[in-house]
């Protein structure tokens, strides 16, 4: 790790906890499975949103064992009225696990969504809400995570879920065409999921949210 980057972690992690929410930083994936099972006890009932990062850092294989009451909304042969009932349990359970799409060195998470539930879980129901994230998301402030979301988080998601979009086809959202973008603008696809935009700043509730951040380059 550069002294640059050791910084950065460092001042992003002073800022989330002064923004009331508690923040670790471990050098492997390995390290943050270890230290997530200390957040949660057997028999949680736990849930997640969609996230890459969870699966590559073995954190989905964790919560979805039989030591927790899983709440699976991607389980084979699940309808869709199945899945708006998990939604809405989820609002009652003892822990969320998500990933955010960029974390800002000022301690604010930024998130967009298109179904929007993830960003509903982050601000409210659950009891605890873990995010686990690389360090390929830390970012300066709320500028460069617009920009990252419209370049580096969308087009690829979009990509893997199949939808089709200016920024699945181009790489990047179809507002960077200006020299201007305002915050909201990009495709009118039916299939948009840039929908609801969330930053989450300064926490009521102390450390409800908790922040791992890992020095890996993690999902999108």
């Amino acid at each position: 790790m550069t002294d640059e980057l050791k910084q950065r972690i460092d001042k992003t992690i002073k800022n989330l906890k002064r923004n009331n929410m508690d923040a670790y930083f471990c050098e492997t994936s390995a390290e943050a499975r270890a230290l997530v099972k200390t957040l949660i006890k057997k028999g949680d009932t736990i849930s997640n949103g969609g996230s890459v990062t969870l699966r590559q850092t073995g954190v989905y294989d964790i919560i979805s064992s039989p030591d927790y009451n899983y709440l699976d909304r991607s389980r084979e042969g699940i309808t869709p009225d199945e899945v708006e009932e998990i939604y809405r349990k989820s609002f009652s359970a003892d822990a969320f696990f998500t990933s955010s799409n960029a974390v800002t060195e000022n301690g604010e998470l930024y998130n967009v969504d298109g179904n929007s539930n993830r960003v509903a879980m982050i601000l409210y129901g659950p009891k605890s809400v873990v995010v686990l994230c690389g360090v390929n998301k830390l970012v300066k402030n709320i500028d460069e995570a617009v920009y990252r979301i419209k370049t580096k988080a969308a087009p690829p998601n979009t990509v893997r879920l199949g939808i089709d979009t200016y920024c699945a086809k181009e790489g990047r959202c179809v507002s960077l065409n200006k020299e201007n973008p305002e915050l909201c603008e990009g495709c009118r696809s039916d299939g948009r999921i840039c929908c609801n935009y969330v930053v989450c700043a300064q926490q009521r509730h102390v450390n409800r949210i908790k922040v791992i951040i890992i020095n890996e380059e993690l999902g999108y």
